[in-house]
C-alpha cells in the first residue's frame, strides 16, 4: 500500500500533539541543559549566568575521559554479549511450537517487569560468600571455599547483559518470524550443514537487524547507573554515575550538564544511525 502525501493543513493535525510532547519533554529541558553547561560555577556551590568551556574542557581531562572510555568499552561488551547469545536463542524459539513461544515470551515480559534496584540486589546475593552461587561449586567440589565474586567488572557486566537481553530478544523476535524459511532449506538441499547455513544464510539475511539491535542495546547499556554503583567498585562506574555525583554531591550543576549533553548527544547519533539502517532495509526489501 503506497502512503498518499499530506495535501491539506488538516492532514497534519495528528503531529500536532506528539510535537507538543517532544518540545514540552525533551526541546526545552535540553535546551536548558545546554544552557547550564556553558555556566559558571561558583565557590558557594551555585552558578552564575556566563559563558565558558571550562566545563567541556574539564571534561576531556585523562580521568572523565578514561571514565568515558570504559562507559563505551563496558557498553559495547554488554551489547556484543546479549546479541551473541540473543540470536541463536531467538531462532530455537522461532522453530518451537507456537504454545512453547509463548511461554517463553510471557516469561521474558515478567523479567522486564523487574526493576533495576531487584536486580541488582538479586545478583548481589548470588555473587555473595554466603549465599552465594560458589556455595554450589564447594558443594560439587569445583572450589576449596566460598568466594564473594561482587563488587567486581564480571559482577557488573553479568547484570547489565540480565537486564538487557530480554529487550534483545523482543527485538529480533519479529524479524526471525518473518524469515522466509525456504532460505535455510534451500541451504540444506544443496549441502550445507544447519552450522554453515545459519552462518551463511540466516546471519547475512538479518544483517541490519542485528546492527539495528547492537546499537539499540549499546545506548541502552550507555546510560547504566544503579548496577554499576550495587555490583562494581569506583573504577567500574560509568559516566551516569558520574553525572549524578558532580549535579547533586558535588553541587556543580554546569559540569553535570556539560557530561549530560554529550551523553544525549551520542544516544542520539545512535539512535539516527538506527534509523538510516532501518530506513536502508525497507528500501531494499
Amino acid at each position: 500500500m503506497k502512503r498518499e502525501p499530506p495535501r491539506a493543513l488538516g492532514d497534519y493535525a495528528p503531529l500536532v500533539f506528539p510535537a507538543i510532547m517532544l518540545v514540552v519533554f525533551f526541546v526545552i529541558p535540553f535546551s536548558t541543559m545546554i544552557t547550564v553547561s556553558f555556566f559558571r560555577r561558583d565557590p558557594a556551590g551555585f552558578y552564575s549566568p556566563d559563558f565558558t568551556i571550562a566545563n567541556y574542557e574539564r571534561f576531556i581531562s585523562a580521568f572523565f575521559g578514561g571514565v568515558l572510555g570504559f562507559s563505551i568499552m563496558l557498553a559495547v561488551m554488554v551489547a556484543i554479549v546479549c546479541v551473541v547469545v540473543a540470536f541463536p536463542f531467538t531462532y530455537l524459539l522461532t522453530q518451537a511450537k507456537r504454545r512453547v513461544q509463548v511461554v517463553w515470551l510471557v516469561a521474558i515480559l515478567s523479567v522486564l517487569s523487574l526493576s533495576e534496584v531487584i536486580i541488582g540486589f538479586a545478583w548481589s546475593t548470588l555473587f555473595s560468600r554466603t549465599a552465594g552461587i560458589t556455595n554450589l561449586l564447594v558443594l560439587v567440589g569445583l572450589m576449596s571455599e566460598p568466594q564473594a565474586l561482587t563488587p567486581g567488572f564480571g559482577a557488573v557486566l553479568t547484570a547489565m547483559v540480565y537486564q538487557a537481553l530480554p529487550y534483545t530478544i523482543l527485538v529480533l523476535y519479529p524479524a526471525i518470524v518473518r524469515l522466509d524459511p525456504t532460505l535455510l532449506e534451500a541451504a540444506r538441499t544443496l549441502g550445507a550443514s544447519p552450522l554453515r547455513a545459519f552462518f551463511n544464510v540466516l546471519v547475512p539475511a538479518l544483517r541490519n537487524t542485528i546492527i539495528a539491535t547492537l546499537i539499540m542495546v549499546f545506548v541502552f547499556a550507555l546510560g547504566a547507573y544503579l548496577l554499576p554503583q550495587i555490583l562494581g567498585r569506583p573504577q567500574h562506574w560509568t559516566l551516569s554515575v558520574l553525572i549524578t555525583d558532580q549535579a547533586i554531591y558535588q553541587s556543580n550543576m554546569p559540569f553535570a550538564a556539560a557530561m549530560a549533553v554529550f551523553l544525549v548527544l551520542m544516544s542520539l547519533a545512535l539512535v539516527g544511525l538506527t534509523l538510516l539502517i532501518g530506513g536502508r532495509r525497507e528500501t531494499s526489501t
